[in-house]
């Protein structure tokens, strides 16, 4: 891979960092199909725990590429169609990885890169980064990340931000629920590895399970059927080898079979 680092500190744990410093980690055609094929690849390994998602240089991410802009002014309709699909196939490619993923964002986010910071389910950054939905500063619309953004942030705040193209403090985006925790630089790896430490405490197929369960219940109104739906995850759970593993450790006082 050309535009991205993947690591495995651990058996469970992998990281995939935007290398491409130079441009602020900015996205083009080869860093959209470089996450979509690690992310396919990652999403198939049963060991895997939890993801780190994080940028090298001074930026998380700057949105799109200068030099892919350009390219894009002479593109048909059918190939912005195409590009725009590309995108939107490496969102949804990362929104579905089975186990957690962390964003550790040390520099600022622009446009797509909020939506990277979206999809996380869990995000960490340090205290003076900028968030900014600069689109409509060019004349465009965030609509492949805007599912995910509307999401963390709210209708409210969409509406103002995806507008308005202000840029914004990790203060507001704390406030606004797009960044769970603030930090100091220097400490976002110590809280990286806790939230890592913490996930890895869990039982694994627990924790799939309960990612899966916010996604498919968010925004869902209460019925009949979701409440039977959550019935039987439950009954799911509790009669899988892992959740009965889980029960017999804690009643008889001791660490569950994930953690030794």
């Amino acid at each position: 891979m050309n535009t991205l680092e993947l690591r495995r500190p651990s058996p469970h744990v992998a990281e995939v960092w935007l290398n491409r410093p130079d441009v602020r980690n900015a996205f083009n055609d080869q860093v959209i199909a470089e996450l979509t094929a690690t992310f396919r690849a990652l999403s198939q390994d049963d060991t895997l725990r939890a993801v780190v998602l994080a940028g090298h240089g001074k930026a998380f991410c700057a949105g799109a590429d200068l030099n892919w802009m350009r390219a894009m002014a002479d593109y048909s309709w059918e190939q912005n169609r195409a590009d725009a699909q590309a995108l939107a196939d490496m969102l949804w490619t990362i929104h579905q990885c089975p186990v957690p993923v962390i964003g550790r964002v040390q520099g600022d986010c622009y446009a797509g890169g909020v939506g990277l910071a979206a999809l996380c389910d869990v995000l960490v950054a340090a205290d003076g980064v900028h968030f900014c939905l600069s689109e409509a500063k060019l004349g465009l619309l965030p609509a492949t990340i805007a599912p995910y953004v509307i999401a963390a942030i709210g209708q409210r705040a969409a509406q103002r931000y995806f507008t308005t193209a202000e840029r914004f403090s990790a203060a507001e985006a704390h406030r606004l629920g797009l960044v769970h925790e603030l930090c100091p630089a220097d400490q976002l790896d110590v809280r990286v590895q806790a939230l890592i430490e913490a996930l890895v405490a869990n039982g694994p197929a627990a924790v799939r399970a309960c990612k899966r369960l916010v996604q498919d219940l968010a925004q869902q109104p209460l019925s009949d059927e979701l409440r039977a739906d959550t019935a039987r995850r439950i009954a799911d759970i509790r009669g899988s080898a892992e959740g009965k593993e889980g029960v017999s450790s804690f009643l008889q006082k001791r660490p569950p079979a994930w953690l030794a």
